[in-house]
């Protein structure tokens, strides 16, 4: 829903408001095309077939560890699905998060692999300056090479203005939603964003 500030509407963030998305964790992403179309491929026989802006999308993603090499970022599984994108990114300890992790680490109130707090008032808000060395600098950087190879190349093609992000808490929910992705081309006619190609 929108909100009045400063006399415009705006749409509120969807980001969790008490984390701050420099943190070291893993996070799962989602992002969908403009209007949900079809302009990354289609899938035939449960698996995807990419068009040329499907390939270049595949492409930039796999490059996100190394434009970002100073935010030690590991990539989970991900998939390029006709009309979005899902992916797991691991974002490691870093020279841009290592303050924020010695003031919250204390024992018994974070959980190491995830760096999530267990806490029912995690301690490590967001900063609402300059969005850098985040999850929403990578999340932006990915779309902005999509756009951009599109538009050089006179490619029909848009992102969806926001994108959709979980911080993952556990193993067990890890693996569940690693698991999701792998399976997410044999599911596609079950889909939530499910359109007749």
């Amino acid at each position: 829903m929108s909100e009045l500030f400063q006399n415009k509407y705006r749409i509120p963030s969807a980001r969790w408001q008490l984390w701050n998305y420099a943190n070291a964790g893993s996070y799962f992403v989602t992002i969908c095309t403009e209007k949900k179309e079809c302009y990354f491929g289609t899938i035939v026989d449960a698996e995807m077939q990419l068009t040329d802006i499907g390939q270049i999308a595949l492409s930039e993603w796999m490059k996100t560890p190394g434009i970002h090499t100073d935010m030690n970022i590991e990539l989970g599984e991900f998939i390029v699905m006709p009309n979005h994108f899902h992916g797991i990114i691991n974002i490691g300890e870093n020279q841009f998060n290592k303050t924020i992790a010695s003031i919250t680490a204390m024992p018994g109130s974070r959980d190491a692999m995830h760096c999530v707090s267990t806490n029912d008032k995690p301690t490590c808000e967001n900063s609402f300056g300059p969005q850098s060395k985040n999850l929403a600098s990578i999340i932006r950087g990915f779309k902005s090479a999509v756009t951009t190879y599109a538009r050089k190349n006179n490619l029909p093609f848009a992102w969806q203005a926001r994108y959709h992000d979980h911080i993952i808490r556990s193993k067990d929910e890890y693996y569940a939603i690693a698991n999701y992705i792998i399976n997410n081309p044999a599911k596609w006619q079950e889909d939530t964003f499910y359109t007749n190609q």
